[in-house]
């Protein structure tokens, strides 16, 4: 396409992400890629169009993203682009009415003015305003990503999630793992967090959510907790079945866990625990540390073995007679975790094979 003369004022090297495009911005990108196409152009035309290209980056971007297009669909005739539009169709559908378009007569400026606003109308209902990208962290690896809203999302160990940023909603799925959400204020664009059939709904409010993958016992463990704010966790639309999610939707307030617990193969809605936890101890894993207040040695283990890939394997009665852990350890010492557990509990640490055993001493 044959661009304005001269470049937008304020136009330099861009860095970082592009900025949010609102469907309105996009269609009065729409509208001046039609305009600058048809027979009434002019060096006014031009000089308008740059001065409303200066006015945000969000014009610039739209404005050339509509450009491109334009460019990658180069021959759509009015026809064609309003019967793609009829039929819900993408826009390169209209390419099939090319051929017979072309042969008939009478073909005006006017008319071409017009298939080009019919091809920007459609572009811009056909391809959505999107920013995606996926995060994901090593066993023992923690990542702090600051989204294009400002939102900051801080990943704990082997965590995969998907970010979705568009002009209507934010959307965050987690498929493993634990994330701890500091949500960006934006009243227009709610924020979705996506994990087993579940959804926690914010606007602006911190919160951590755990993905915990299934077990012989279990599906899934999902784990909310909220650390400011306000939340709502629900089912989420067309969930599957097997998922994890709440009998209904529950709002809940700042300071509360609920975990969500499915048994393996069996239909139904998961069993819900609310409680209260230290808050310090939710997010201890931020300063590379595990805290352990009375907890059972096997939970203990499982935790720790979370950061590290070399695990600890509880051996015998190791697992039983009530051992518990309080305290406070680093994250991915494995080796450390198991020395002190055993002169706690007077148990013998075995450098084994790709892992360290804890037995009861003979």
């Amino acid at each position: 396409m044959d661009r304005p003369h001269d470049a937008a004022a304020g136009d330099g090297p861009q860095t970082g992400p592009p900025p949010v495009v609102t469907r309105e911005i996009a269609a009065e990108a729409a509208v001046w890629v039609a305009r600058l196409h048809g027979p009434s152009r002019s060096r006014a035309m031009e000089q308008e169009c740059l001065a409303w290209q200066a006015r945000s980056a969000a014009n610039r971007h739209a404005f050339e993203r509509c450009t491109d297009t334009w460019m990658d669909v180069p021959s759509v005739t009015v026809a064609g682009a309003y019967a793609s539009a009829g039929r819900g169709a993408p826009p390169g559908a209209a390419h099939e009415e090319h051929s017979r378009q072309l042969r008939r007569p009478g073909r005006s400026a006017a008319m071409l003015g017009m298939a080009a606003v019919a091809l920007a109308a459609v572009a811009v209902l056909w391809q959505p305003w999107r920013d995606i990208h996926h995060y994901r962290t090593a066993v023992g690896e923690l990542q702090t990503v600051v989204l294009r809203d400002g939102t900051r999302l801080s990943l704990n160990t082997d965590t995969r999630v998907r970010v979705e940023l568009d002009s209507a909603q934010r959307t965050v799925s987690i498929e493993g793992g634990e994330a701890l959400f500091e949500v960006a204020k934006d009243a227009k664009r709610p924020f979705v967090v996506r994990a087993a059939a579940s959804e926690v709904v914010a606007l602006g409010t911190v919160f951590t959510v755990r993905l915990a993958p299934g077990s012989p016992d279990a599906a899934a463990t999902l784990v909310v907790t909220l650390i400011e704010g306000q939340v709502s966790l629900r089912p989420a639309a067309g969930g599957s079945a097997e998922g994890v999610a709440p009998a209904q939707p529950l709002l809940m307030s700042p300071g509360e866990r609920v975990r969500l617990v499915k048994a393996a193969g069996r239909a139904g809605q998961a069993t819900q625990q609310v409680d209260r936890p230290r808050l310090e101890q939710v997010v201890a894993w931020q300063r590379s540390e595990a805290v352990f207040d009375n907890a059972t040695l096997v939970d203990a283990v499982a935790e720790m073995n979370r950061y590290s890939r070399t695990p600890i394997v509880l051996v015998g009665s190791a697992a039983t007679n009530g051992r518990r852990i309080s305290g406070q350890y680093r994250a991915g010492d494995n080796a450390g975790f198991a020395r002190a557990v055993a002169t706690l509990h007077g148990l013998t640490v075995t450098d084994a094979p790709g892992r360290l055993e804890l037995s009861v001493a003979p």
